[in-house]
């Protein structure tokens, strides 16, 4: 598996680049900001990009999502819960004193238990909302990229549109019930582990 991260714009958010290395299929999972950096390493790597993830569709997740499909032509996945988020990106941006552009319609609007293959790879969808009523995860590879449902040490905010502290709850409960070597890919901050979550998370202790 091919495994590339980017802390992106001014929100510092991680965009993972993940790919098959046989095959080169990939996808660029919550392409935040610096398509530029995005897409010189899809090229360096001659990565065919088959889908652009969205983990959920906070504004500060999708500022280059424009580039990149245009570049790639890839897939464009949200969750359909989500699909009220996606649709008003630029009035979420301006509370937050920022600008968006609009965005082309989902190509994909995936469930709980969609799979989304990278040639062998296979990457389980689960819907984990709380932090946004779409929120997904993507398991698979011995990964679990979790947007900003699981942080190390902590979980997304639920005082926003859409987030709701006792669905976050559920999510948080189904999430640390996973493998404890799996490796966890946040949407910000350092990577880390179920088997340190389940131990260090505040989170753990509220469920």
């Amino acid at each position: 598996m091919i495994l590339q991260k980017y802390v992106v714009g001014p929100l510092e958010n991680n965009c993972f680049i993940i790919a098959d290395e046989i095959s080169k299929e990939a996808f660029v999972v919550d392409p935040a900001d610096e398509p530029d950096r995005i897409l010189d390493f899809i090229g360096e790597n001659q990565l065919k990009v088959k889908y652009i993830v969205c983990t959920h569709a906070h504004f500060d997740h999708v500022g280059a999502l424009v580039d990149i499909k245009e570049a790639t032509a890839a897939l464009v996945v949200l969750h359909k819960d989500e699909l009220f988020l996606y649709r008003n990106v630029n009035k979420q941006a301006a509370m937050w004193g920022f600008s968006a552009e609009s965005l082309p319609e989902p190509d994909m609007l995936v469930s709980e238990g969609d799979v989304l293959e990278l040639g062998a790879i296979r990457f389980e969808i689960f819907h984990a909302p709380g932090h946004s009523p779409g929120g997904i995860c993507l398991y698979g590879g011995g990964i679990l990229v979790t947007g900003d449902t699981l942080f190390a040490g902590s979980v997304g905010r639920t005082d926003l549109p859409g987030g709701d502290v006792e669905l976050l709850k559920k999510s948080f409960r189904r999430l640390i019930a996973l493998p404890e070597e799996v490796r966890v890919l946040p949407g910000h901050g350092p990577e880390t582990t179920i088997r340190k979550e389940k131990i260090d998370n505040f989170f753990a202790h509220e469920v």
